[in-house]
């Protein structure tokens, strides 16, 4: 079965979003885009949401990269202290995998060494 591409619309622009639901142009992101991406997942992205995002945007910018789960734990704790910085904590923001599933909504393309 072959996934298609697919648009979403945004405050009334079109987003191209490639197969896997990642943002075809990374230009394209906006918070109103990370919620109705969420929104879509049936999910609601909380200030705790926010707090990884905005890490994984900057993360981005910072190494042009999507980090994967342990540089992302690290990123975290570094930034929001041992209490946070748990792949226990990020799996409960983001279940089936925060790598993949925060990376998608922060805007940013799938972390290179994630299936």
């Amino acid at each position: 079965m072959t996934t298609m591409a697919r648009t979403i619309t945004v405050e009334g622009l079109e987003i191209g979003l490639d197969p896997e639901g990642y943002l075809v142009s990374l230009a394209d992101w906006t918070p109103a885009v990370a919620e109705a991406l969420a929104s879509e997942e049936g999910r609601e992205l909380s200030a705790a949401h926010w707090e990884v995002l905005t890490l994984l945007r900057d993360f981005y910018q910072r190494y042009e990269a999507a980090p994967a789960m342990r540089p992302l734990v690290k990123v975290v704790r570094q930034a929001l202290g041992e209490e946070k910085g748990s792949s226990i904590y990020l799996m409960r923001l983001f279940p089936e995998s925060p790598a993949k599933v925060g990376a998608r909504l922060a805007g940013l393309p799938k972390p290179t060494n994630c299936l």
